[in-house]
């Protein structure tokens, strides 16, 4: 593992020669957030996926990370305002397939790439089903988990795109439903005062960019495959890019059911960068 050691100012962003490492994951979803980066040359990126980013994160290899958002419970961060991947209903890209009733599921295959998708899960079935079933993590692949489990939980892209006609739960949806609020996938995370207001700026920036060229990014991300339409109104229309006052609040609570559940240590107090 490499240990950061290079500075970051506190104020007006980096000074000269310093740069930013930044882990962001490697799904459509974070495409727009990302959008306009490469015009910093002093903020380079990593992609990986969530579970990865966060390791870095927490391992100190990266100075800020788009984390799932249970991860921010693991760590001292800030966060950066006014950024999100989030749903304020059906989500399309975290769902629970399973195979027979949803009421009989004794056995659920989990997605390895993101604690947060797990922890819904736990929470939703918690709720549905009275108790918990036994959760296996696997590698997404649907065909496999469903030989091993009698439901499969899939995220990010491989669930966007799948194909499957087995039965699935939307879990942006069924959270919607019964609490009223937006779920919050993942929002960009660093430790307190890494970054400058400038920084922050060129962050926020960055999106703004990407929402004006959705139509570009859904046809350049993984071009010739004939994704471009499915994409396109995924991003329009199943994600919410900000971290408004709803979005601040369903976070919270989901926070206050994950700790309930004992699947993260506290209830964080939501910090963010100037």
């Amino acid at each position: 593992m490499t240990v950061l050691t290079t500075p970051r100012g506190h104020r007006g962003g980096a000074p000269r020669g310093d740069v930013l490492l930044l882990g962001a994951v490697s799904y459509l979803n974070v495409a727009p957030i990302i959008y306009g980066l490469a015009d910093y040359p002093d903020f380079h990126i990593l992609q990986e996926v969530p579970s990865r980013i966060a390791e870095r994160l927490h391992g100190e290899e990266i100075h800020l990370g788009t984390i799932p958002s249970i991860e921010y419970a693991f760590g001292d961060y800030a966060i950066v305002p006014g950024i999100a991947i989030a749903s304020r209903g059906p989500v399309r890209s975290v769902c629970l397939y399973f195979d027979g009733p949803l009421d009989s599921v004794k056995r659920v295959a989990l997605d390895t790439s993101s604690r947060t998708s797990a922890a819904l899960v736990k929470i939703l079935l918690r709720e549905r089903l009275g108790e918990d079933p036994e959760y296996v993590p696997m590698s997404p692949s649907l065909d496999d988990m469903l030989e091993a489990a009698d439901a499969a939980l899939l995220i990010g892209d491989p669930a966007l795109y799948a194909t499957s006609d087995v039965p699935r739960l939307d879990l942006g949806e069924e959270w919607t439903k019964a609490t009223g609020l937006p779920f919050v996938y993942a929002f960009w995370a660093g430790r307190p005062g890494v970054l400058g207001h400038e920084d922050v700026e060129r962050l926020q920036e960055s999106l703004r960019r990407g929402l004006r060229a959705i139509p570009e990014i859904a046809a350049r991300y993984e071009p010739g495959r004939g994704r471009e339409d499915v994409s396109g109104a995924y991003l329009r229309e199943n994600i919410v890019f900000s971290l408004g006052e709803e979005e601040k609040a369903g976070l919270a609570l989901f926070y206050r059911r994950a700790h309930a559940l004992g699947l993260i240590p506290r209830v964080p107090e939501l910090r963010f960068h100037a």
